[in-house]
């Protein structure tokens, strides 16, 4: 990673814009603002913790190893998001996930010592983050419970609804290009089931495909599907 040398507008940083006025000038002075490139890897699963990161500009995956060949994508932090913080226990200090810029992105990192400082201090900081662990925890159990009882079709389908939800949607595409192998990754599943359930899916005209972007044509197919158990 190359550390960002220029002054970095602060408007998509969840960790200023929750602390206190007086608070600033002292993230200022502790935070590393570092520029990522696409594929680039931030921290490795099995590492040591070292601190919090934030995201500026750009998307980054979160990224849990399955099997030995293969990786489940746990979520996508993106602007204004965390990553990291799941390395954060009274029992461990190593990082259990891996994290992946899945674009160019920039990034701020806050060591440990100074973050939990930042806890102490800024009450409002503190609920915030008690409230964005729980939201993540509630979609955490939501999907272990899908890769349970949903199908590959289904959790595909609610995939691309949840990615048009999240980032939007630009020129009619969903705002945000993945891989076929990540989206593999982010439903649990193989390459080649996801292939095959892609093109079922655009053969239906549920979905229609613009290179690697994909446009919803059929919301409330792919509403029904998600509906429907294994």
């Amino acid at each position: 990673m190359k550390i960002y040398k220029k002054e970095y507008p602060t408007e998509n940083c969840f960790i200023s814009n929750h602390c206190l006025p007086e608070w600033l000038p002292a993230i200022n002075a502790n935070k590393i603002i570092y520029e990522v490139k696409k594929g680039e890897v931030i921290f490795t699963e099995g590492t040591e913790v070292t601190g919090i990161y934030f995201v500026y500009e750009g998307n980054v995956k979160v990224h849990k190893k399955w099997g030995n060949d293969k990786e489940l994508i746990l979520r996508i932090a993106t602007k204004g998001g965390i990553f990291g913080h799941r390395g954060l226990s009274s029992k461990s200090n190593i990082y259990p996930i891996s994290a992946t810029a899945l674009e160019n992105a920039t990034v701020c990192f806050i060591d440990l010592a100074f973050f939990y400082t930042t806890i102490k201090v800024n009450p409002d900081f503190g609920l915030k983050l008690m409230l964005f662990f729980a939201d993540e925890l509630q979609e955490s159990e939501r999907k272990m419970r899908n890769l349970a009882h949903m199908s590959v079709k289904g959790r595909i389908a609610e995939a691309l609804l949840l990615l048009k939800e999240k980032f939007g949607e630009k020129d009619g595409v969903i705002n945000i290009t993945l891989s076929r192998q990540d989206l593999a990754s982010y439903v649990g599943a193989t390459y080649e089931t996801v292939f095959r359930t892609i093109n079922e899916l655009v053969v239906e005209k549920s979905i229609s495909l613009q290179g690697k972007n994909i446009k919803l044509e059929n919301m409330d197919v792919l509403k029904n599907l998600t509906l429907q158990a294994s």
